[in-house]
């Protein structure tokens, strides 16, 4: 019953993330909001949340010992700004761009840049099953951006290279986040990540420049949806399934996240998606899969949206 509870929110939490993608879609597309104002929204207001959570149940020590090191500031002001804000807004350009079912396969490619990674720079000698995933990820990547045929390619370029940005800025994150949590609780991480980040991201938009005008109920509670549902809720979901099952079954079940968004894309927002397209997501979906199921390198990274 414990497992079974971990399972459950892990399943939650990644179909939440995968959601989220699909209600920003829908939020550039009909509603006019821009991407620059929500990832500064979203980052401001979530790092915030998530630094008072760490101040009422931990105390003002706990919150502020980051401070007690220069070089941890230098860390999270890296970790703030090319981890946590790239992420959050090459992912969001890539929706913008294209859509959000092709924005999140293309990010779940981030394993394999943290592959290579260990491959060159440690000098680590590629496995059989990683050279599978190289082929799969690569195959899948084919098939999403071109449908099977090179006659049609189904998404923009500026789309695809955007989502391959994001799945580098991930998978820079993953990698970084994991010195971070060794030395700290991952809601410090994410807390001060995020506030980073969204300070970073006001040099870009500052939110009340926004033209609330246009808005009506629904663009409200969309973007309420994203920050709290999309952000908050399943955080604290992946966090606490760590208590009940292991990183690697959480990796395993992320996999709902690229599937949710596929599903929810479709019959929300009528994205086109074709057969080929399909072979090409479960290709990668199983290329995530490979890599899970491998001795995590990098065990301490934290996992967040």
């Amino acid at each position: 019953m414990h497992k079974l509870k971990g399972y459950i929110m892990v399943i939650i939490a990644s179909s939440f993330w995968g959601i989220s993608g699909t209600v920003a879609q829908s939020l550039f597309s009909e509603d006019k909001v821009t991407v620059e104002w929500l990832v500064t929204v979203r980052l401001l207001i979530s790092g915030i949340l998530f630094l008072l959570y760490v101040y009422f149940k931990n105390g003002k020590e706990d919150l502020f010992q980051i401070f007690r090191n220069k070089s941890y500031v230098l860390h999270f002001v890296i970790f703030g700004i090319l981890g946590m804000f790239s992420v959050q807004y090459t992912f969001f350009v890539a929706i913008n761009e294209g859509n959000a079912a092709v924005a999140t396969l293309l990010q779940y490619i981030a394993p394999v840049f943290i592959m290579i990674y260990y491959l060159i720079v440690l000098k680590l000698k590629p496995m059989l099953v990683e050279m599978l995933a190289v082929v799969l990820a690569l195959s899948g990547t084919f098939l999403i951006l071109t449908n099977g045929s090179l006659q049609a390619i189904s998404i923009s370029m500026t789309a695809f290279w955007w989502g391959i940005s994001s799945a580098v800025a991930l998978a820079f994150y993953l990698l970084y986040s994991g010195f971070l949590v060794k030395q700290f609780s991952s809601f410090i991480v994410m807390g001060y990540g995020m506030l980073i980040g969204g300070l970073a991201s006001l040099t870009i938009h500052f939110p009340l420049t926004a033209n609330i005008k246009l808005w009506d109920w629904k663009t409200i509670v969309s973007i309420v949806f994203i920050i709290i549902f999309g952000t908050i809720v399943p955080f604290f979901l992946y966090s606490e399934s760590l208590r009940y099952i292991n990183a690697k079954e959480t990796s395993l079940l992320g996999c709902t996240e690229p599937l949710a968004a596929i599903i929810v894309s479709i019959i929300w927002l009528g994205t086109p998606f074709g057969i080929n397209q399909a072979i090409g997501s479960l290709f990668i979906m199983i290329m995530v899969l490979l890599l899970s199921l491998r001795k995590p390198k990098n065990s301490a990274a934290i996992r967040g949206k």
